[in-house]
């Protein structure tokens, strides 16, 4: 029976294009009602579904927006994911000891814009995210909140800031 299932797989692969040809063949094709495409891109973010979708207005430096961010709000996260969706355990996990205190968070996340990402490292020179900023202070990621919230230092850190009105 495998064999028979085998015979027939190899059969039907012999049927396409680029394996009779020899060659490989870009493009698309149709085979028994199937749209198949051949075409695989150098670069894995070249699809327009993987294509940044959030593009900073011509003017504005992305290390701008990172400075504004960080200036602006009390509590800033550049995250995978947002805070209500995270995408990621560690964005998850900083969101959750951050929300405990129930002060206003914002967040952009990274994952939407890969230019971004990079503006975020090179201005907290740090590699990994999610990062977190408090009081225009780089803090760190989330094994870093973590050991203050542990500690009583995160309070400490948010006293000032005031509560959020949004009740969760």
């Amino acid at each position: 029976m495998a064999r028979l299932l085998s015979n027939t797989l190899f059969k039907s692969i012999s049927l396409l294009p680029a394996a009779r040809s020899g060659t490989i063949v870009s493009g698309s094709f149709c085979h028994n009602g199937f749209q198949f495409s051949t075409t695989v891109p150098n670069d894995p973010d070249t699809h327009e579904d993987f294509q940044p979708n959030n593009k900073v207005e011509s003017g504005t430096s992305l290390k701008d927006i990172v400075e504004q961010d960080v200036r602006e709000n009390p509590v800033m996260i550049y995250m995978k994911g947002v805070p209500d969706f995270p995408q990621c355990g560690f964005s998850a996990l900083a969101v959750r000891v951050l929300k405990h205190y129930n002060v206003p968070l914002s967040a952009r996340n990274i994952l939407e814009n890969p230019e971004l990402k990079n503006a975020v490292k090179a201005f907290s020179t740090w590699p990994t995210f999610p990062q977190i900023f408090i009081k225009g202070d780089f803090i760190g990621g989330s094994d870093i909140i973590m050991s203050m919230h542990q500690s009583g230092e995160l309070k400490e850190k948010l006293q000032d800031v005031p509560v959020s009105q949004k009740s969760e």
